[in-house]
């Protein structure tokens, strides 16, 4: 039997991002034992993927760094994913990545040629390195061009992910307490995102709902941290737009996948939808949209080409990116996809 071990530990989006090259791999290999090493957050995703055997998940935040946990639970790490003879894959392209991917004995340990990982040392721990390929391709093609190393060519951008029926409930429940029409189009509304260069103004997405609002459309504000709750409260009071109550990831992915159409910045809420096929208004600022973004026909990009674009700043004095996307082009971006919807 083969054996497989695939290390991608984070973000959300990107462990999303993963899953077709999981897929491909499931594939080529149908009898194999297939793990992965995911943080904490990252096993709330894998844990709705049929066809994966293992979930070992680490709680790398915790770690402080030679202190007496630190050797407890790399000790505990190293017996859990030890085996010789297994192939270990690096998704990540970081140091502490590549690294476990060494410590798992692994006789075969490959990962992305040293100019496309994050971290150019992690190509130490590798046995074999993908050649060089462009970071103007998509991450999912990325991921999938790593796994020529082990003869698998091409993939399709299959996601394989299960929802349970509870969460469809629960936000079944949510959205009749909101006042939701079932006759209506769900436009989810997601205005957070962890950076703050991705967040869009609250006002320019306060002049966007107005420019959307008819009686066949019922939009509702998507938020996460305590952050983007506070700019979805602001949003909210100004344009009579519904906000949705916490809710746990599984029930976010449940939310999206009811929705007609979200509109988002780069954040996870957009990867889940693309993996989910819910037709998206992806809006681009530092990130780059032909790596990170949304990759259907469905799918509309706003973004605007800068002398500064693709910096992939988190923080900056003047978001102008961000700054030239209208009210305007994402209303009629997302007009445009409704409309497709009812003309199907």
């Amino acid at each position: 039997m083969d054996n497989f071990l695939i290390i991608r530990l984070s973000s959300l989006g990107d462990v999303v991002h993963t899953l077709p090259a999981f897929s491909a791999l499931r594939k080529k290999y149908p009898e194999a034992k297939i793990s992965w090493i995911v943080e904490e957050n990252g096993k709330e995703i894998l844990d709705l993927v049929p066809g994966l055997d293992r979930i070992v998940h680490v709680k790398l935040k915790r770690w402080k760094l030679g202190s007496r946990r630190f050797w407890r639970e790399f000790a505990k790490l190293k017996k859990e994913i030890r085996n010789k003879d297994q192939v270990a894959i690096d998704f990540q392209g970081l140091v502490k990545s590549g690294f476990m991917a060494y410590i798992s004995g692994a006789r075969k340990r490959i990962g992305f040629h040293r100019k496309n990982l994050k971290e150019r040392q992690a190509s130490l721990f590798y046995t074999e390195n993908l050649v060089e390929v462009s970071e103007k391709d998509h991450v999912i093609e990325k991921n999938l061009k790593l796994l020529s190393l082990l003869e698998i060519e091409g993939g399709d951008y299959k996601f394989p992910l299960q929802l349970p029926e509870e969460s469809s409930k629960n936000i079944q429940r949510i959205l009749d307490e909101l006042g939701y029409d079932p006759q209506n189009k769900l436009v989810l509304l997601n205005v957070g995102a962890a950076w703050e260069t991705k967040r869009w103004k609250a006002d320019r997405w306060i002049q966007m709902v107005k420019k959307i609002e008819n009686d066949k459309i019922f939009p509702v504000l998507l938020w996460g941290s305590e952050v983007e709750h506070e700019l979805a409260k602001e949003i909210s009071r100004k344009s009579g737009v519904p906000l949705v109550p916490s809710l746990s990831l599984k029930e976010v992915m449940a939310l999206i996948k009811r929705a007609a159409v979200l509109v988002s910045g780069d954040t996870f809420a957009l990867q889940a939808a693309g993996a989910l096929a819910t037709p998206v208004v992806g809006l681009f600022g530092p990130t780059t949209p032909s790596r990170n973004g949304p990759f259907r026909d469905q799918d509309r990009v706003v973004f605007h080409e800068l002398e500064c674009s693709h910096c992939y700043k988190r923080v900056c004095s003047r978001p102008e990116c961000l700054e030239k996307i209208t009210p305007e082009e994402v209303a009629a971006a997302c007009l445009g996809i409704l409309e497709m919807e009812t003309n199907a």
